[in-house]
């Protein structure tokens, strides 16, 4: 790409850039001859798998390069539109040059990951937007306000001057980003870098804040470098594009040329890993680099009963559970229950996947702890029948909750934070066993060889600490620990959210071979409509505690009837340069959505609204109505 376009004219010029880390006896070139230009005006989306080098880039650009990295070759030419005919090369800058911190903040500002560990937990909103006025523009603090408060609304605070005086924690995560966002743009800067600016929020409000980014883009005339592994993020927002793969450029050009004709094996390859709503029944993944799994003869089985509605493995009936909260701040006296499950029913068949979707606080990761008894239900039943057991889940106490609890196992959505740094594999996949009094140590070690295999990695690592493994690799574990005891029913909450493409279409493929090999039924949450299409027979889609629709997966992509469910799956960025998304019709998530809806699905007053059937195993919540009118 750094032939492209002209010199004189781009905002931001990379080119030929080598970044080292240096290890303890030596260094490793991570990022090796990138060149990529923006132009003015322009965005550009930096795309790859985690360790190609494009955070630790983008980091290089702003001049906050770890203690351990050094550039050692290359040149990164800013032109400040402020000075024109001048130009900087911040490769040759110092982190605490003056130079260089004059560009940061003020020309050149960034929008990181997670706004909960990127936002001060002790200091108000507005006094965190405010203080890049104080610093680059000598603002005084008490003239910034009106400035910080105009720039809150610019970026979507209904109320700024309140917004204004809150503290981190009382935001959502889309306000935080919001928050984020509007430091970030206060001092106007030419160039805003946005790592990863969506990958933590919920699809719609995910739809909202890139609305947002082009809004805003277009008011200020600022260009934006885009790092991301989100290829339907890409398709939305960029202009240009740069594949990097193991520190290298790969493939550069327009968004057009690179996903209508990718060049690279590689950008090829990516583009095939990623689920898209357009796949069609049966199509697989190809990922990246595969593992096949081997499955042990002893552990090769088939459903007890087919998934065709006739046997349900578990009956979830009129489930209910509340917590009692603060009212208007964590210091307030008064208190309220918010029901995060609110009568919630369903039927999990044996042999199939459910997925259970839904925007965070819906109630989908409770439903869960209540089925594993992680959480003990106000009111409601869940009864398990395996064909060999029988019970009501939400009454079984001591040594029958112990045996049951071998029945449903979990896979976690960190594949870092699940596992136990100071435990070996062997230790993390051989303690279900031992806890629940399963073989001799002989055996034990035998099953872990096994499982090890069953997931598709060397029985030689299990003498290995999960450290020393990437993140698909211990998810992988962490789905072996789940199968250890050999369960009924596999609960997985975002079980592929924290990986890349690539390593995500691993574990979907896995996951899916494994319910086809073992038998396993599935409870598969998450809050990505295309992971769910891939791998679902039947999807629930949960909003604020309640099931709104549940239908079989064709049926729910196909005839939407819910408006949340709609919006929702309007709100799903493609990689499809044919189906962008229309930022104009995206609900400001300040605004109530509810005020667009028919009213057949709007509660008047408690009890009115119920799953009402539409077709076949197709269940929407609304008022009672017939069947034509609800589809209508």
């Amino acid at each position: 790409m750094s032939d492209l376009g002209n010199k004189k004219t781009d905002l931001l010029r990379v080119e030929g850039l080598r970044i080292s880390i240096a290890l303890q006896r030596s260094t490793i070139e991570v990022v090796n001859d990138v060149s990529f230009r923006i132009p003015a005006g322009g965005t550009v989306a930096v795309v790859g798998e985690s360790g190609s080098g494009k955070s630790i880039t983008a980091q290089a650009i702003l001049g906050i390069l770890p203690q351990v990295a050094t550039v050692t070759g290359g040149s990164i030419l800013f032109r400040d539109p402020e000075k024109p005919g001048s130009s900087v090369d911040i490769a040759t800058l110092e982190m605490n040059d003056r130079a260089m911190q004059e560009l940061r903040g003020a020309r050149i500002s960034m929008i990181f990951q997670e706004p909960m560990t990127s936002l001060s937990p002790l200091h108000k909103i507005g006094n965190q937007v405010e203080e890049a006025l104080v610093l680059h523009r000598q603002v005084e603090r008490g003239q910034a306000r009106p400035m910080t408060e105009e720039m809150l609304k610019r970026v979507g605070f209904p109320n700024p001057s309140r917004a204004y005086d809150m503290y981190p924690m009382e935001l959502s995560g889309g306000l935080r980003q919001r928050a984020m966002i509007a430091m970030a743009l206060i001092c106007r800067p030419a160039l805003l870098i946005a790592d990863e600016p969506t990958t933590a929020l919920d699809v719609t409000v995910q739809a909202q804040v890139l609305g947002l980014l082009k809004s805003l883009q277009r008011q200020l005339d600022m260009s934006l470098l885009l790092i991301t592994h989100d290829l339907g993020v890409v398709a939305n927002m960029a202009d240009e594009v740069v594949v990097m793969h193991q520190g290298q450029v790969v493939e550069a050009g327009t968004v057009d040329d690179v996903f209508r004709r990718p060049g690279h094996p590689y950008t090829k390859a990516l583009m095939r890993a990623v689920p898209t709503l357009s796949m069609a029944p049966g199509e697989k993944l190809v990922a990246l680099r595969d593992h096949t799994p081997v499955i042990p003869a002893t552990m090769r089985r088939k459903p007890s009963a087919p998934a065709d509605g006739s046997a349900p493995l578990l009956s979830v009936r009129h489930l209910s559970k509340g917590f009692v909260i603060r009212k208007e701040g964590w210091l307030s006296g008064h208190q309220r229950k918010v029901m995060a499950v609110d009568d919630v029913s369903f039927d999990v068949l044996r042999g199939e996947c459910l997925a259970i979707v839904g925007e965070s606080g819906s109630g989908k990761t409770t439903v869960s702890k209540l089925i594993m008894r992680a959480l003990t239900a106000d009111a409601g039943q869940i009864r398990f029948d395996n064909g060999e057991v029988k019970c009501d889940v939400a009454t079984l106490e001591g040594s029958a909750l112990k045996e049951f609890r071998k029945r449903i196992q979990i896979v976690f959505q960190d594949p870092f934070a699940s596992l136990s740094p100071r435990s070996t594999v062997l230790n993390i996949l051989s303690e279900p066993l031992e806890i629940h009094r399963i073989g001799s140590p002989t055996e034990i070690k035998h099953n872990a060889a096994e499982l090890m295999g069953l997931v598709g990695l060397q029985p030689s690592f299990l003498n290995r600490y999960p450290h020393s493994f990437s993140g698909g690799q211990r998810q992988r574990i962490g789905i072996a620990r789940a199968l250890a005891l050999s369960p009924d029913l596999l609960i997985c909450d975002e079980p592929v959210s924290a990986l890349d493409v690539s390593v995500q279409a691993q574990i979907l493929n896995l996951l899916k071979k494994l319910q086809a090999e073992l038998g396993l039924t599935l409870i598969f949450i998450s809050h990505n409509l295309a992971v769910v299409k891939y791998l679902a027979n039947r999807i629930a889609v949960m909003r604020r505690g309640r099931i709104v629709e549940i239908a079989p997966t064709e049926a729910l992509f196909g005839n939407p009837v819910h408006p949340y469910t709609q919006a929702l799956l309007n709100a799903v960025p493609r990689a499809d340069l044919d189906h962008k998304l229309d930022f104009a019709h995206q609900t400001d998530e300040t605004r109530d959505e509810t005020e667009d809806w028919n009213p057949v699905f709007k509660s008047e007053h408690p009890g009115d609204l119920s799953l009402q059937p539409v077709a076949e195993g197709h269940f929407v919540l609304s008022r009672t109505q017939s069947k034509e009118r609800l589809s209508a």
